[in-house]
C-alpha cells in the first residue's frame, strides 16, 4: 500500500486526487509512482459554489501541507458521487451535495489552470483499490462499496469497464427480493436495502452515532430484530459478490466502504453467507467465492489514490486504452 513519504526532489511530477463525500473530503498528492507525498482531509460544504471551492481549497491546502509547488502538478482529478460525464468532467444528480447540473472540471480548472478530471467515486476507488493491491494488468477485479448506498466499480486489464451506458458495476439497485424493503430507486427488495448502511439504520430505527455498528453489538448481545438485520446485511453483500462474480467474472472482489470498519466482522458475515448459499450448489461451490473476496483497511485512501489516477487519464488516453 502507497505510504506516506516526505521528499525534496526539484522536479517531481505530482497528481492530485480528491474524494469528495457528503460531509468530508479526502485529498492526497502522489508521486508518478503512486507515492503519498501528502494528505489532507476537510469538511465538505454543499452547493455549487461550495463544491468549486472546497476542491480549489483542497487543493491548495495540501500545497501547503506537503511543500510543493503548483507548477509541478500535472493533473488534479475528483471523485465525485452521483451521475458523471467523465468524458465533459460534468457532475450531475450528486443530490447529497446539493448539485444538480456541474461543470466541476472547467470551474475548477479556470481558478487553478491545471488540467482537471472528474469522475464517479466509486469508480475512482476501483482504480486506488486496483492500484493498492496491486492487481497485475492482464487481470481483473471489482471493487465493491459498502457504504450508505452500495455500488461497485469494475477493473478490467487495468482500465474501468463503464458499460454502454456508465452503469456497469451498479449492482445496489439489483433487486433480490421482489417483496422486500421499498427502495429509494422505486423497486422493493434491492441489494441496497439489505446491506446499505442508510437502509440498514432505517429498519433499525434507534438513535446512535454508529447504527450499523450498533446492529453488530446488539445481535452479538441476542438483539432479535438486530440479528435479522445482521443477516441481511450479509445476505445482501453476498449477492452483490455473486452478481460482479457471474456477470463480470471477475477474479476478486475488493470490498470497501465505511462499513469496513466493521473489520472480520463484516468479512466473516459475508463468507459464511456464501458459503451457506453454495452449500445447495456445486456450481456456486465451484466457484470458491468466499476465497475470492478481500477487505481494505478502514480508511484507506483508495478514492482519494483513484481520483489521481483518473487525472493522469486524459480523455485522449483513456480511448487509446479503450480502443
Amino acid at each position: 500500500m502507497p505510504t506516506a513519504v516526505q521528499t525534496s526532489d526539484a522536479d517531481r511530477p505530482i497528481r492530485i486526487g480528491l474524494d469528495v463525500g457528503g460531509t468530508k473530503t479526502d485529498a492526497v498528492a502522489v508521486t508518478d509512482g503512486d507515492e503519498i507525498i501528502g494528505r489532507i482531509r476537510r469538511a465538505t460544504d454543499h452547493g455549487d459554489a461550495a463544491v468549486i471551492s472546497g476542491v480549489v481549497d483542497s487543493v491548495r491546502e495540501l500545497q501547503a501541507e506537503a511543500g510543493f509547488d503548483l507548477r509541478e502538478v500535472r493533473s488534479v482529478g475528483v471523485g465525485i458521487p452521483g451521475l458523471v460525464d467523465a468524458a465533459h468532467g460534468r457532475v450531475l444528480h450528486a443530490v447529497n451535495l446539493g448539485v444538480e447540473s456541474l461543470d466541476l472540471a472547467e470551474a475548477v480548472r479556470a481558478k487553478i489552470d491545471i488540467p482537471v478530471a472528474v469522475d464517479n467515486d466509486v469508480n475512482a476507488a476501483a482504480l486506488g483499490a486496483a492500484a493498492i493491491r496491486g492487481t497485475a494488468p492482464r487481470s481483473s477485479m471489482a471493487y465493491l462499496n459498502l457504504g450508505t448506498g452500495v455500488a461497485a466499480g469494475i477493473v478490467m486489464d487495468g482500465v474501468l469497464w463503464r458499460g454502454a451506458r456508465g452503469t456497469a458495476g451498479e449492482v445496489g439497485h439489483i433487486s433480490v427480493d421482489p417483496a422486500g424493503r421499498m427502495c429509494s430507486c422505486g423497486q422493493r427488495g434491492c441489494i441496497e436495502t439489505l446491506c446499505g448502511g442508510g437502509a440498514l439504520a432505517r429498519a433499525w430505527g434507534r438513535p446512535g452515532a454508529l447504527p450499523v455498528r450498533d446492529i453488530f453489538d446488539a445481535a452479538e448481545a441476542g438483539d432479535t430484530e438486530a440479528l435479522l438485520l445482521r443477516a441481511d446485511l450479509a445476505r445482501g453483500a453476498a449477492a452483490a459478490v455473486r452478481v460482479l462474480v457471474l456477470s463480470a467474472d471477475v477474479e476478486t472482489v475488493v470490498i470497501g466502504g465505511g462499513l469496513t470498519a466493521l473489520g472480520e466482522r463484516l468479512g466473516d458475515g459475508i463468507r459464511n453467507a456464501l458459503i451457506a448459499d453454495a452449500a445447495g450448489s456445486p456450481f456456486l461451490r465451484s466457484l470458491h467465492l468466499d476465497e475470492r473476496i478481500e477487505l481494505l483497511p478502514s480508511g484507506s485512501p483508495v478514492a482519494a489514490l483513484g481520483a489521481a489516477l483518473v487525472g493522469a487519464l486524459t480523455p485522449e488516453k483513456e480511448t487509446a486504452v479503450h480502443g
